[in-house]
């Protein structure tokens, strides 16, 4: 279900509001259709809000003129939309793009190494073994350097 739901969001979805005297009629035909609605909700006898995709939306308005209903859309939601939103804000997805590029950089990092002894038993030259095996602070992580030596 919460991958149906982020999908939903990633492609976009209009919440829409339909007034009309055949609305069974319509939820009859975007079936026959493979129209997929989701969160029905009658709010009064001719009245009915419901979720509907991006895609589907042209065909959910020719069968809405068929059974002589009147479509309304109350939002939309989804990331296409937040883009148009966001759209004259370059310099805010520049900064953005950047620091999801300095993130994934730090994250090739190590950043610390830490030693704790376990069971209270001394472990000498635990560190000058982990530097030869090339483990130090501000390293990149390389798989192929971390390969022990038989």
């Amino acid at each position: 279900m919460i991958i149906k739901i982020l999908l939903s969001y990633i492609l976009g979805y209009l919440e829409i509001s339909i007034e009309g005297y055949y609305i069974e009629r319509f939820i009859n035909l975007c079936r026959s259709n493979k129209i997929i609605i989701w969160h029905l909700k009658r709010k009064e006898e001719i009245r009915l809000n419901f979720r509907i995709s991006v895609q589907d939306f042209r065909k959910v308005c020719k069968l809405a003129k068929k059974t002589k209903c009147k479509i309304e859309i109350q939002s939309k939601k989804g990331f296409p939309f937040l883009l148009h939103r966001y759209k004259k804000r370059k310099i805010f997805f520049a900064l953005l793009l950047i620091f999801l590029f300095l993130m994934f950089l730090s994250s090739n990092f190590v950043w610390n190494v830490d030693i704790i002894e376990e069971n209270e038993q001394n472990l000498e030259n635990i560190s000058q073994d982990i530097e030869n095996a090339g483990l130090k602070n501000w390293r990149t992580k390389n798989k192929n350097r971390y390969k022990r030596n038989n």
